[in-house]
């Protein structure tokens, strides 16, 4: 939760549920107020009746009277950035329509004018050659990905609902779409996701998009993934012209797109977010958005082939497993044995590691759909008793 407030807040996110709050008996006592405009006269008048000790108003529209109220009571404001290109003060996590905004079919060009590119954008200005970004740069890039954070919790435990069973695939960005591997990863997300797992990924092209694809297809029949991947192939890699278009086409196509999650980052902002997940949560900051990728994966990871970015994260999971930093160990599954194996021989030096801990018996080298499945849900049996 936020620093500024206890532990138990009351989260508030427009004018309209803050007036009813305070209309029902409540006052300002640790609530956190999200980037609403307070000024409208009734909500001002309910800001200014009731003290405000311990409150948050977070890049909100305030009166002078109002936040004089809010300070000589007790509370905090922080101001609204202002010049960005992004709200730091978000209440709910990115869809791929919001990132694409701008984007104009049949105009490929058109991709540096998207919402998602204006950011990568000034992000990139701002922290180029390695430098520090600017003061208030940095504090609004920071807040951003707090309140990702924030409402990335709220997806993934819901307060009508039980915890999403959460597994993470990744890989390579370079995987193309016309290739059997692209194919098969879909076909393992379509099963997970079937399972009722809830696919997490890194949120880029290549095997991530494989698998959130695979993900989102969930409710429809088998062949349904083979057309969709038909259809992709066309633009095979990201650069070509139609890459972005092929992805419209199966989108329109299968309306009815079973949920999950895509978690990108404007570090690597010159590769687009892929457009098959339903919930992304994009950061700025890489090593937070790995991290906490690979901790939300709390029914296991599965890893197809990819380079020293899936390989950093193999190791990272690794270390979360043995010390079970967030809870019990969860099954590692390495997915195209020879490439794990041969290719890039990590899997035996896992295996080595893991000798006498509790995830011991959680690794596996498969090419088999079935099998990488089959040991996600006997963990899942596991956790559940």
């Amino acid at each position: 939760m936020y620093e500024c407030c206890p532990v138990h807040v009351t989260e508030i996110e427009s004018a309209e549920a803050l007036h009813r709050y305070i209309e029902g008996g409540h006052s300002l006592q640790n609530v956190v107020v999200q980037g609403a405009d307070l000024t409208d006269p009734d909500v001002e008048a309910a800001v200014t009746s009731v003290p405000a000790e311990d409150a948050c108003f977070l890049g909100c529209q305030l009166s002078e009277a109002a936040e004089q109220h809010v300070h000589d009571t007790g509370g905090t404001v922080f101001p609204a950035f202002v010049g960005l290109p992004f709200r730091p003060y978000r209440a709910s996590l990115y869809t791929p329509a919001e990132l694409m905004e701008g984007y104009e079919r049949g105009h490929p060009d058109t991709r540096n004018e998207t919402a998602d590119a204006r950011i990568y954008e000034y992000f990139r200005e701002r922290k180029r050659d390695g430098r520090d970004a600017p003061i208030m740069d940095a504090l609004a890039f920071r807040v951003h990905d707090h309140a990702i954070d924030n409402a990335l919790r709220d997806l993934l435990s819901p307060d009508d609902g039980p915890d999403r069973r959460v597994v993470g695939i990744m890989g390579g960005h370079q995987l193309a779409r016309d290739t059997d591997l692209y194919r098969r990863i879909a076909r393992l997300a379509w099963r997970l996701a079937r399972a009722d797992f809830f696919v997490a990924t890194g949120g880029g092209p290549g095997a991530m998009e494989a698998s959130n694809l695979g993900a989102a297809l969930a409710q429809y029949p088998p062949g349904t993934v083979d057309d969709a991947v038909d259809t992709l192939a066309a633009a095979p890699r990201y650069e070509d012209a139609t890459y972005v278009d092929r992805a419209l086409d199966v989108r329109e196509r299968y309306l009815d797109r079973t949920e999950s999650l895509a978690v990108p980052t404007w570090f690597y902002g010159h590769e687009p977010s892929n457009l098959f997940a339903t919930h992304v949560a994009k950061y700025f900051a890489n090593s937070i958005r790995e991290d906490g990728l690979l901790a939300i994966a709390a029914y296991g990871v599965v890893y197809a082939p990819g380079s020293a970015g899936t390989i950093q994260e193999i190791f990272m999971d690794t270390a979360q497993n043995h010390y079970e930093t967030f809870g019990p160990a969860s099954p590692m599954v390495f997915f195209d044995q020879d490439y794990w194996t041969e290719t890039k021989p990590v899997y035996p030096l896992m295996e080595t590691l893991a000798e006498d801990t509790n995830y011991e018996d959680l690794l596996v080298a498969t090419d088999e759909v079935e099998t990488a499945v089959s040991i996600i849900e006997e963990h899942a049996t596991a956790r559940a008793a």
